[in-house]
């Protein structure tokens, strides 16, 4: 079934150029974040700061970040208009990374910190919201195949234009450049603004007085719960394992930049390749068996990678994490579309699992290191294989399938529609024009004449003055069952 039928307005299917705006957007997105990574820990390196104060401002920008996830994720499913909300978050970047630009003092430093994180859990929820606007809930899994696709492009592209603007003009220039990315991003937003308009559907319902019901009732979902489970504990083995390879690769390697810029690199490769896939797969055979395969990955790069010290290899199994990226990054806003998607808290619930997420990544790192330290980066890595492991364990015994069955999407499609809400859907007037539009061709069809019954024929009294009141009146009207 198409994803145009899915969604209930089906009868105007969006425009293919606001699918094509939104492919665009995603791709300058990535670019402009790629500019606030690792360039930032460089920039102020570069800027006389200690890594203390580098730490901190980090920090600041991540304690933010998760602080904003929910009521983040709330303020966007308020907004009807998604395009604004996007315009809005792409334009505070604009600022923050002027703010690096211009002038790097820690209060400048961390306030463009603060406005980065804020905007980035305003953004991403939004980008989410125009998909399930563009594609429904039964589409939504071939749609976030093309943002990742794009996203992943983006990714590769920003890293090779800052790295080389760092490296042949200046590490301030990366800034300026970032800034100016933000302005075609806003101008690929122009065919989505007039189409990336939530419906009824996807907008919260109407509150009653003192009531809350509908938010903890999202929010207290078992297979949300579960699958905010799952992230947190990726998250919580993936995090750290770059930073740990970085440290393997740089005691064994001859050149390594070069070689972590290829671990990053690569797995954008296989994301760009593999998400469209990933999307159909997902849609005709369920979400558990993505999830699955790609949290699968994750050990398995654990054992490799606590197996080896070759640079080669290591590089070389980073494919794995390109496989694994596809597949969680796909998954996590279709299952939230699959559980809340028509609940009107599609983005608070993204907000929640971007808590866990959060949460996991934040307390990841230290821990990961920590054990570096004191036992060795090879009991690290299996350290993070056993939380991967349990990961994929809660995933195959408790995680419950969540992709809509066959009869959810006749029902959604062909539901009639009730509430208050949908009141403008039935308009007594226009039932009436149509009566009146069928009631000429009726009176001029001809009324069928009973058969005659000839035992009867001959009782008819012929005489004019009996028939005579017969002509002058006029035909009877149609019964009502024929306008049924």
């Amino acid at each position: 079934m198409r994803a145009a039928a899915d969604n209930e307005s089906s009868a105007n299917p969006p425009p293919a150029s606001a699918g094509r705006g939104l492919d665009w957007f995603n791709l300058f997105v990535a670019n402009i974040q790629t500019g606030f990574g690792p360039f930032i820990a460089v920039y102020l390196s570069s800027q006389s700061w200690t890594q203390t104060s580098i730490g901190l401002a980090l920090s600041i920008g991540t304690v933010s970040s998760m602080a904003s996830q929910v009521p983040a994720g709330a303020l966007v499913d308020l907004m009807p208009n998604k395009t604004r909300v996007a315009a809005f978050s792409v334009l505070v970047f604009t600022v923050s990374a002027l703010m690096f630009a211009i002038h790097p003092i820690p209060l400048f430093v961390y306030l463009a910190e603060i406005l980065h994180g804020i905007s980035s859990c305003t953004l991403s929820p939004a980008i989410a919201a125009m998909s399930l606007v563009l594609a429904g809930r039964f589409g939504m899994g071939l749609r976030l195949g093309r943002n990742a696709r794009y996203a992943a492009i983006g990714n590769g592209v920003g890293a090779a234009l800052m790295g080389a603007c760092g490296q042949y003009i200046s590490e301030r220039a990366v800034f300026f450049l970032t800034a100016g990315l933000t302005l075609p991003a806003i101008f690929m937003l122009m065919p989505l603004r007039r189409v990336a308009v939530a419906g009824a559907e996807l907008r919260p319902p109407p509150r009653k007085a003192g009531s809350r019901g509908s938010y903890f009732q999202v929010l207290a979902d078992r297979r949300l719960l579960i699958f905010c489970a799952c992230a947190m504990l990726f998250t919580f083995a993936n995090a750290p394992m770059l930073m740990l390879i970085s440290g393997t690769l740089t005691a064994k390697g001859s050149n390594p930049s070069l070689l972590i810029a290829a671990c990053i690199v690569l797995p954008q490769i296989i994301v760009a390749f593999a998400s469209p896939a990933v999307g159909r797969f997902a849609e005709q055979y369920g979400r558990r068996i993505i999830l699955m395969v790609g949290f699968s990955m994750l050990p398995l790069r654990c054992l490799l990678f606590a197996s080896t010290q070759n640079p080669t290899l290591l590089v070389a199994v980073q494919v794995f994490d390109g496989i694994a990226g596809a597949c969680f990054g796909i998954m996590v806003p279709l299952i939230v579309s699959d559980v809340a998607g028509g609940t009107g808290h599609f983005n608070l619930s993204l907000g929640a699992v971007g808590f866990g997420i959060g949460i996991g990544s934040t307390l990841s790192t230290p821990a990961a290191g920590w054990l570096a330290d004191h036992f060795g980066t090879r009991m690290a890595f299996f350290a993070l294989m056993g939380i991967g492991l349990l990961a994929v364990l809660v995933v195959a015994f408790a995680m419950p399938e969540t992709r809509p069955t066959r009869d959810e999407q006749r029902v959604d499609e062909f539901e009639p529609r009730a509430g208050p809400e949908h009141e403008a859907d039935h308009d007594p007037e226009l039932d009436l024009a149509s009566e009146r539009e069928l009631a000429p061709a009726a009176a001029h069809d001809p009324e069928p004449e009973p058969d005659p019954d000839p035992a009867s024929e001959p009782e008819l009294d012929p005489e004019p003055e009996a028939t005579a009141p017969l002509k002058d009146t006029a035909p009877p009207k149609p019964p009502a069952r024929r306008h049924a």
